[in-house]
């Protein structure tokens, strides 16, 4: 057996989800029905270095896999290019000692959220972004996102409808918001994300960005431990993974 690393990207709008789901097509299907076919009907299983909701992207999603075919790298790309359907893309792929793990061997990921603001709704980005009209004060949101930098309980950032039961302290390394033209980018790169835990980020950052809090709120939203204290949850479109750290 061998074991290999895909990095993945895709468009998530048509997918209820990257994991495998009874109510709908989803990513992790996909990529074991085109496995499945260059295995001759055999299944295998892939595991990724975690998930992400409907209508969620990713530019470096990583999976790994094992196969009993000996196939170089490359003609695994191409092989599995021609097979998978045209919203998902291998990016690359390559050989990994037989101990690697998508999924337990990452040491951080970043986020990136798009938010296109314009009093106008663009229509060829309405999948990618998250429409806000209301005129944004970016140097609030800068100061708001210098508060969320370091290990912290971000509970008050976490859905109420999370299956982990255990910490909820993680580490953000990276929080900063810029706009370029109409186009408002969040970025976050930390030790990892709760569920949910990045929408939420951007949903109080945008309130903090139309003055409806101060920047020095996001203080008491951490210490309150509470997911009520924090802002809306900012809709699913806007979200890319952007890269896994290993």
């Amino acid at each position: 057996m061998s074991r290999y690393r895909m990095v993945v990207r895709y468009d998530g709008t048509n997918y209820v989800g990257y994991q495998v789901q009874p109510n709908g097509n989803t990513i992790q299907a996909e990529l074991e029905k085109a496995l499945k076919k260059v295995h001759k009907g055999e299944p295998v299983k892939v595991t990724a270095s975690g998930r992400t909701d409907a209508r969620v992207h990713a530019m470096g999603q990583v999976i790994h896999f094992d196969t009993p075919l000996s196939i170089p790298p490359d003609n695994w790309k191409r092989a599995l290019t021609s097979i998978l359907p045209d919203d998902i893309h291998i990016k690359s792929v390559e050989q990994v000692a037989e101990d690697f793990h998508a999924r337990y061997d990452t040491i951080g990921k970043e986020y990136r959220y798009f938010v296109r603001n314009h009093k106008e709704p663009d229509l060829f980005r309405r999948h990618y972004t998250h429409h806000v009209k209301a005129s944004l004060d970016m140097d609030a949101m800068v100061k708001a996102c210098h508060y969320l930098k370091g290990e912290n309980d971000f509970t008050s950032f976490c859905s109420p409808k999370t299956d982990i039961k255990g910490s909820k302290v993680r580490t953000i390394y990276e929080a900063d918001v810029k706009k370029q033209l109409d186009e408002v980018i969040f970025t976050f790169r930390g030790s990892g994300f709760l569920y949910n835990m990045v929408r939420i980020l951007v949903g109080t950052l945008l309130e903090v960005g139309r003055n409806e809090r101060t920047p020095e709120d996001i203080l008491a939203i951490i210490e309150a431990k509470d997911r009520g204290a924090a802002g809306k949850t900012a809709p699913p479109q806007g979200l890319f993974l952007w890269e896994v750290f290993y």
